[in-house]
């Protein structure tokens, strides 16, 4: 009987895959190629680099976010909401982190594994590009919002008007359940899934077309910044476009109980008591966060990708 050294492998035909296990399957099939059979494949890889970018990045840009949402709730210049952060001191500087950190990486990780999830199924049926990625982005943005009751909680956590009555998330979780019930925590729903649709549309598509500018022969550093611009000047751009609709949801989120209000009566309230500036306050601290942010996750996804 002949026997084979350990480290090598014997392919009997295309399909000898078949009998391993799920698992298996998993991390070695090639996606292009199962496409192409029509079988059944999970990029794991999508979802995992987008779950690593989306942790770098929380990391470095928390306090300019948290910075960034006390204007809106409150209405107030940089000065005024750092003087808040100031007086509050370090401690609450990072109070909060949790529920964002969580929903960021589960987003990012949802965002980036179902979108090629669902556009490589649709390319394959010759589904027009344009309209294949747009379906796809739109579909990542709305399986999205299952994670939307930690947006929820984090809006309440970073409002100083909840200091004294949330612990930590953990208690604000078991508090709104209990009090209020699950619906509360998906206050706000429609905003988010128009800005998470609308969004993913605008960095996916925009997206293809400024890396397919990239120099295949320019060195890593190169790609890198390549990477980071492009990803940069989408998130910068999108984010500026769908920020009154932040500024929105969290008017929306940042009440607890009560009547629950629509988005247009969310809308004219604001304007009405605030004026319609009021949609835009804090907004170049916005771009600039979403800037460095999306700056910061496109260049990490695509460096994370190459280690996979």
């Amino acid at each position: 009987m002949s026997t084979f050294p350990a480290d090598k492998v014997v392919v009997k035909d295309r399909n000898s895959d078949l009998s391993l296990p799920l698992s298996k399957k998993l991390l070695l099939s090639n996606p292009e190629d199962d496409v192409s059979r029509g079988g059944l494949y999970i990029n794991l890889r999508e979802f995992v680099c987008g779950w690593g970018a989306a942790f770098i990045n929380i990391a470095v840009t928390f306090p300019v976010s948290k910075l960034i949402f006390r204007q809106m709730i409150h209405n107030v210049g940089v000065s005024n909401a750092f003087g808040q952060l100031s007086n509050e001191g370090f401690y609450f500087l990072y109070r909060g982190i949790l529920p964002p950190l969580c929903q960021k990486t589960i987003t990012l990780s949802l965002m980036f594994g179902i979108y090629e999830e669902c556009r490589r199924p649709l390319m394959a049926m010759q589904v027009p590009p344009l309209l294949a990625k747009s379906s796809a982005a739109i579909i990542a943005g709305s399986v999205e919002v299952i994670i939307m009751p930690l947006e929820r909680v984090q809006t309440l956590l970073q409002d100083q008007r909840y200091n004294r009555s949330f612990k930590n998330t953990h208690h604000a979780f078991r508090v709104i359940a209990s009090s209020y019930g699950i619906a509360e925590f998906y206050r706000g729903l429609v905003p988010i899934l128009i800005r998470n649709g609308g969004a993913n549309v605008c960095f996916f598509v925009a997206r293809d077309e400024l890396m397919a500018l990239s120099p295949a022969n320019s060195s890593w550093w190169g790609k890198t910044t390549h990477q980071f611009v492009s990803g940069a000047v989408i998130g910068a751009v999108t984010s500026t476009i769908f920020y009154p609709l932040n500024v929105v949801k969290v008017h929306i989120q940042s009440k607890l109980g009560g009547e629950y209000q629509s988005l247009l009566s969310a809308f004219v309230e604001i304007v009405r008591e605030r004026g319609g500036a009021s949609l835009y306050r804090g907004v170049h601290l916005n771009y600039t966060r979403a800037f460095f942010s999306w700056g910061i996750i496109n260049a990490s996804y695509e460096f994370l990708k190459k280690l996979w």
